[in-house]
Formats: C-alpha cells, sequence, structure tokens
C-alpha cells in the first residue's frame, strides 16, 4: 500500500524485457523482497546494486504499464510502502495499474502547471472532481472533467520533485483510479443490474 508522495525520482540504468534495473537513493532502504512503486506499478525488488536497485516484471505489469517504454536515463518516481505509523498524506494507491494515457495538453501558469490527460470511457465514472487519483505514481487532486479527459494542477514542489516537469502532449503516463471510488461503483452496478434483472423477471 503506497500514498502517492514520491520519495525518489530513479533514473532506468537498464531494461531488457522483464528485467529493469533502476539508479536510486533507496538502495540503500530497501532488502531484496520489499515492494517498491516505480511509476505507480507495485515491483519486487529482485537484487541490490551499488546505488541502484532491480525488479522482475511479468509479462502482465509490462503490458499493463508503461515499463515498455522505458530506456536507459528515462526518470520514474519511486515510492516505498506506507507503514501503518505513517500518516496519510495522499491518499490511498494500491501500486496496481488500471490503465495507460496519454498527456494530451500542458499549459504552463506561473510556477504552475495545469495538464489534461486523457481517459477511457469505461474508467471515466471513477472520477469526480476534486477527488484523488494516483498518475505515474503521484497522488494527485482532478481539478475539472471532459467526457475522454481530465485536468490536474501542479504546484513547483511536484515538478521539481516528480516526473511531471518532463511531461508533454504524447508522454505516457500509468493511471490507477482511486480504490474507494472503484468499490462504490462494484456495488451499485450490482445492485442496478440485479434491479433489472428484477424488473424483467417480474414483467
Amino acid at each position: 500500500m503506497f500514498t502517492g508522495l514520491i520519495e525518489d525520482l530513479g533514473k532506468v540504468k537498464t531494461r531488457s524485457g522483464g528485467s529493469l534495473t533502476v539508479q536510486t537513493k533507496l538502495f540503500e532502504k530497501a532488502l531484496p523482497g520489499d515492494s517498491i512503486a516505480v511509476d505507480g506499478s507495485c515491483l519486487t525488488v529482485s537484487d541490490i546494486g551499488k546505488r541502484s536497485l532491480s525488479f522482475h516484471c511479468s509479462a502482465e505489469t509490462v503490458s499493463r504499464t508503461i515499463i515498455s517504454g522505458y530506456c536507459p536515463g528515462t526518470e520514474v518516481n519511486l515510492e516505498r510502502p506506507l507503514k501503518l505509523s505513517d500518516g496519510l498524506h495522499g491518499h490511498i494507491v494500491t501500486g496496481h495499474v488500471d490503465e495507460t494515457a496519454a498527456v494530451l495538453k500542458v499549459k504552463r501558469s506561473g510556477e504552475g502547471m495545469t495538464v489534461w490527460i486523457s481517459c477511457s470511457g469505461k474508467n471515466f465514472p471513477l472520477l469526480v472532481e476534486k477527488g484523488s487519483i494516483a498518475v505515474s505514481g503521484i497522488s494527485l487532486t482532478v481539478a475539472s472533467l471532459a467526457p475522454d479527459r481530465f485536468s490536474v494542477v501542479l504546484i513547483p514542489e511536484t515538478l521539481e520533485r516528480t516526473t511531471t516537469g518532463n511531461w508533454k502532449p504524447g508522454s505516457q503516463v500509468n493511471l490507477e483510479y482511486d480504490i474507494i471510488g472503484k468499490y462504490v461503483k462494484k456495488q451499485t452496478d450490482e445492485v442496478i443490474e440485479n434491479r433489472r434483472l428484477r424488473d424483467y423477471l417480474e414483467q
């Protein structure tokens, strides 16, 4: 379990198939078997090198995330799991990516930036204005909504400490929708479906 507050901006050292090695200062605090969120994707540390962490990514993970686009030098957002004694400063993030999306538009305003990001129709109902979403592992607040996109507003601190400063139209990001919203939608969908079935049977 994570919170979406990024601890380190790492750099991809190597990636070959499902093998990924990232240069990061977190190598001093990690052990083999630990979970680390890499751009919001929960990965398991398989090896610790000199100032680096290595991971084995399953075919499922590679196919559902932006990992396949990594190359040496790619910057990635890194976060260690939440401890029960820690405060929840972001929001509940599981590290299970729902879909990848594209940055559509970037608008600088002073020292901040507004970004519009695409989203699929099936997941759009999970978004609410002023609600939370994890974008490449970063806990962000939805600023505005349109049928196929949403916007987030980035402050200078976020731009400096995460990959958001590199985002431009066409950049690919991982999206994880709010887990509470997913549970609520599942329950309401089942209620609606059961009601439809009952109405059909009563005809």
